[in-house]
């Protein structure tokens, strides 16, 4: 294993054990996703304010991909607005699946660039984008009640 791929692993290891923004939000929309391959489930939850998110949270259970990519997906997304996310969102998305370049966006992925070895198995990508999808949701006006 190559130092990178430990600093990578370690990553998705910390988010797993100690998940940034875990817990429901007040006055939050919301919306839920759900993996029947595997049983992921996510509830994201998130505070939009003059377009920006404002804050972001999730609930969930389900594999360390799936809980360490909606960890590092609350930090990255704060502050950004809807576009800026649903940029990130699109990168992620070819990072995830190995459409394009997937180095072309690094920067703009930080700790995301630890899921980049998803694209290798792609029964796993699912578990990587669920939250991402989920976000998605919320991000174009489809959140739940």
């Amino acid at each position: 294993m190559s130092d990178l791929d430990e600093i990578y692993q370690e990553v998705i290891l910390d988010h797993n054990k100690h998940p940034r923004n875990f817990g429901p939000l007040e006055g939050a929309v919301k919306a839920e996703g759900y993996n029947p391959l595997c049983g992921d489930k996510i509830t994201i939850y998130v505070r939009i304010e003059d377009d920006v998110v404002a804050d972001v949270h999730f609930e969930g259970a389900g594999c360390a991909i799936s809980q360490a990519s909606a960890s590092v997906m609350t930090t990255l997304l704060r502050g950004k607005t809807r576009d800026e996310a649903k940029k990130i969102f699109s990168y992620f998305q070819d990072l995830a699946t190995g459409s394009g370049d997937p180095e072309e966006h690094l920067a703009e992925l930080g700790e995301l660039a630890a899921l980049a070895g998803i694209r290798n198995f792609p029964t796993r990508i699912k578990c990587a984008t669920l939250a991402w999808h989920t976000m998605k949701m919320i991000l174009d006006g489809k959140e739940s009640s």
